[in-house]
């Protein structure tokens, strides 16, 4: 394992430059920072849904806490690729088990007619939250790839990923409330 940090603060980024996994330093703001930066965002968000799950009255689908570990420490491992120029952690893989997992939890659910908005419970919400920061997260790698080498599993993986997490909170608002939030195109204004 590397190096420990036993102090937090060493004051190297105080003029605005952090330092990258290969020891090079970029800008705070760098397409890089930002891609594995919004990465870690996700992966909070994650820890949140759990929290969310653990806290609620609900009872969730037990396969559900595993699957968020996992993909915490998915996460972690592109967040690392992502800061080290030149590394791959993400692997097809992990993208075949993201199918895997969405294919399981999608066959109980009802086909889509109508978009959904995104809502339900706690969990339900935080889930839709974590996608659309992995969409972000995939944006941003996006971006980083059309100035950098990136391995092409990071932005298939965040893309596949956030299909996960919709198909996830679809599962948690029918555990929290028993129906979606359904987009109503002609709908009449509410009237107070």
């Amino acid at each position: 394992m590397g190096n420990r940090l036993s102090k937090i603060y060493t004051r190297t980024g105080d003029d605005g430059t952090t330092g990258l996994g290969d020891g090079s330093r970029v800008q705070k703001d760098s397409l890089r920072v930002a891609a594995y930066g919004t990465t870690d965002e996700l992966n909070s968000i994650v820890g949140m849904l759990m929290a969310a799950m653990a806290n609620a009255a609900a009872t969730y689908p037990e396969e559900l806490t595993p699957v968020f570990t996992e993909i915490q420490h998915h996460l972690f491992d592109l967040g690392g690729e992502l800061c080290i120029p030149g590394h791959q952690a993400i692997k097809d893989e992990h993208i075949d088990w993201l199918e895997q997992v969405l294919d399981h939890f999608n066959e109980s659910l009802p086909p889509l007619k109508d978009f959904i908005l995104p809502g339900g419970g706690m969990a339900g919400s935080t889930c839709h939250l974590a996608r659309t920061v992995c969409r972000r997260a995939e944006r941003c790698v996006i971006s980083l790839a059309r100035e950098e080498t990136v391995p092409p599993c990071s932005v298939k993986y965040l893309n596949r990923l956030s299909d996960l997490l919709f198909v996830i909170a679809r599962v948690l608002a029918r555990t929290e409330g028993g129906s979606e939030v359904l987009w109503q195109k002609d709908r009449t204004p509410v009237q107070l």
